[in-house]
């Protein structure tokens, strides 16, 4: 038995949803524990494309039971939209489970989120004006909506109406918005918990029952790293944290009930948004990376910035995770460039550190030093053991290894389950790793 956290080693967009699927194969449970519809996995089974938001993407296993966690924030129409979309693929949805103290996403939030990031003009923050923030704000704030009010209508009339009659001065006056009908609003949403309403629980209670039967569990990150409230690259960050010890809150248990953490990363880097990104490459590279990498985002399409792999970020990422390995995702997008370079260390002012910065302002002064590596010229598309692999990709990420002090034990060469070495079970325990910690690569196949 194991309960493992998967999280993004950067700053979201990792391939962490190929990786939960592929990983929800040994899991009897996956808790999805933090973020919203900000966030979008891709998962790419038989040559059939599911987008998924909410829901886990463990939903795609049959026996797999998948809950949205408390930590998560809720936006009804799109869950709902997300359901109608699967049971019409023929995916069923009867072991979905939805947290009864999830906060949920509500139409002034989206409508604040968009005309407060507008507002900020070159102090945008990059938002992917979803209500994600807002909703976020009105829980710490205490003014929020949770699920549990959506099923029961007398609570959800008082709370909607005096909280709406609450925003629409604030739509009104400080953003020049028509306000909102609160009747409206509440009829609305007592349909949306009509059709929510039997996939509702405790599910704190739900999962601890499950830790007590000795289930696999796998609890799940949305966004990345770098984009954690506390940890990332404030205030260019997300509302929640990402961080594996979010899945603690998150999921409501215990930090004694998580047995591993396995990091996503990318075989290069990339980041959505605003904010400072030292090994960003604006030459025709840059652009290659993105059209190979088909680099445009689940949730809102937007064109992903993309640079070489920064070895910084991704050993912040291990200190402040725990990480016990990594799965190294989208390698093959690496496959024709004749030389590679990786981010080792920054030089700030003149003068060289190895380590992340507290500082945004200091980080954005961040100049990447680079090892640049031999590039491997051949495809790695159909590679499926490590004996496959070119050397040259071997020694790639035998370096990373070297840099990131952690074992990587999964390499993905491609959007389909197919397309990946898997030389250790994560949800198991390591049997043999793919690259011990000291770099030194084990070539015998699992």
């Amino acid at each position: 038995m194991a309960n493992v956290v998967v999280i993004g080693a950067q700053w979201g967009d990792e391939g962490k949803g190929k990786i939960t699927d592929l990983l929800s194969r040994s899991a009897d449970v996956v808790v999805r524990y933090q973020g919203g519809v900000n966030a979008g996995h891709t998962v790419v089974v038989q040559g059939q494309t599911f987008k998924l938001h909410l829901i886990p993407s463990g939903i795609l296993y049959p026996d797999t039971e998948c809950i949205i966690g408390s930590g998560t924030v809720i936006d009804p129409e799109i869950l709902i939209a997300e359901l109608d979309q699967l049971e019409a693929l023929g995916i069923s949805t009867k072991n979905l489970l939805i947290s009864d103290i999830a906060h949920v996403t509500m139409p002034y939030h989206r409508l604040i989120d968009q005309a407060s990031e507008e507002r900020r003009g070159r102090q945008k923050i990059g938002t992917t004006g979803r209500g994600i923030g807002p909703t976020y704000a009105d829980k710490s704030e205490r003014t929020g909506i949770r699920i549990i009010d959506l099923m029961d209508p007398e609570v959800l009339v008082e709370k909607l109406t005096w909280t709406i009659n609450y925003k629409n001065p604030i739509l009104e006056k400080l953003y020049n918005l028509s306000p909102l009908d609160p009747a409206g609003v509440i009829k609305q949403y007592q349909e949306y918990a009509e059709r929510l309403g039997s996939y509702v629980v405790d599910s704190s209670l739900k999962i601890y029952e499950a830790i007590e039967q000795k289930r696999n569990i796998l609890f799940e990150g949305a966004q990345g790293t770098l984009l954690d409230l506390d940890h990332g690259t404030y205030p260019y960050v997300t509302s929640s944290n990402p961080v594996a010890g979010g899945a603690c809150v998150g999921a409501g248990v215990g930090p004694t009930m998580i047995d591993r953490v396995i990091g996503v990363a990318k075989a290069y880097t990339t980041r959505v948004g605003e904010g400072p990104f030292p090994t960003e490459i604006h030459t025709r590279e840059g652009e290659l990376l993105c059209e190979l990498g088909s680099e445009f985002g689940t949730t809102t399409g937007r064109r992903r910035r993309c640079g070489w792999f920064d070895a910084v970020i991704g050993r912040y990422a291990v200190r402040i995770n725990g990480l016990d390995c990594l799965a190294i995702t989208k390698l093959d997008v690496l496959d024709t460039f004749e030389e590679i370079k990786v981010c080792v260390a920054y030089e700030i002012d003149g003068e060289l550190t190895r380590e992340f910065p507290s500082s945004t302002s200091v980080f954005a002064r961040c100049q990447p030093v680079y090892k640049t590596l031999s590039g491997w010229q051949k495809s790695t598309a159909e590679c499926r053991s490590l004996e496959d692999l070119p050397k040259e990709a071997l020694d790639y990420l035998k370096f990373l290894a070297e840099l990131m002090k952690v074992p990587i034990a999964v390499v993905s060469l491609g959007a389909s389950r197919d397309q990946t070495i898997i030389v250790e079970d994560p949800i198991h325990g390591p049997k043999r790793a793919l690259l011990d910690a000291s770099g030194t690569p084990i070539t015998s196949g699992v």
